[in-house]
């Protein structure tokens, strides 16, 4: 028979909180780099720029057919033996580095789909009267495809939070890190487990409830 404690749980999850802010962090840096990375990728893929056209498809094929965890151990342990710079970026820095360039490979896809789905007579007119590429991407189809491109971002976003729980196989002290410390101090690793797992779903629902509230003002005016 199992020997549940609860007030285990629950004394966890005072000291799991203490190190929500490390998960929170690493995923908000995280997120601005995909971000910024899938918005150039996407314009890159659906301009068919020539000279970096083939680049970016590498670039999304190796970050979406390898696993996060190659990616982290590739970054932290493999390239710092060929590029003596990254020998300076603690762990912390590094998954915020590799969660970011694993997200922007997929999150480039939800934003080329979503400038994709945008008539292409939108951007014909644009250039009708006058506008450049550049101001008719900025002023007229940036604004629709994200709103279409939003689902799709925040379950990349909810995807990165998840995937941050990798972090502390490279030695960053997070919620996960500390969870499996405390269990394999305690051997209660049922509750341990149990408690980080409750934790990452009461996040994840509160940032579906932060989405569908944008969702419905972004919806509003269509």
């Amino acid at each position: 028979m199992i020997n549940f404690d609860i007030q285990y749980v629950s004394r966890l999850f005072s000291i799991l909180f203490r190190y929500l802010h490390v998960t929170m962090s690493i995923s908000i840096f995280s997120m601005i780099i995909a971000l910024f990375l899938g918005v150039l990728l996407a314009l890159v893929r659906v301009s068919k720029v020539k000279t970096i056209y083939f680049f970016s498809n590498l670039y999304v094929s190796f970050f979406r057919g390898t696993p996060l965890i190659a990616q982290l151990f590739l970054l932290y342990f493999g390239f710092p033996q060929v590029i003596p710079l990254l020998k300076n970026l603690d762990a912390y820095t590094i998954a915020i580095i590799g969660l970011g360039l694993n997200a922007s490979a997929y999150m480039s896809e939800s934003i080329r789909a979503a400038i994709n789905s945008i008539d292409k007579g939108q951007m014909e007119a644009c250039l009708s009267v006058g506008m450049s590429y550049g101001q008719a991407m900025r002023r007229i189809i940036f604004p629709q495809a994200a709103r279409v491109a939003l689902p799709s971002i925040a379950n990349n976003f909810i995807d990165i939070v998840k995937g941050s729980s990798l972090a502390f196989t490279i030695g960053v002290a997070e919620i996960m890190g500390k969870a499996q410390m405390e269990g394999a101090s305690s051997y209660r690793l049922f509750e341990s487990y149990l408690a980080v797992a409750l934790l990452y779903w009461i996040v994840i629902i509160i940032f579906e409830y932060i989405q569908k509230v944008l969702e419905r003002k972004m919806n509003a005016a269509y």
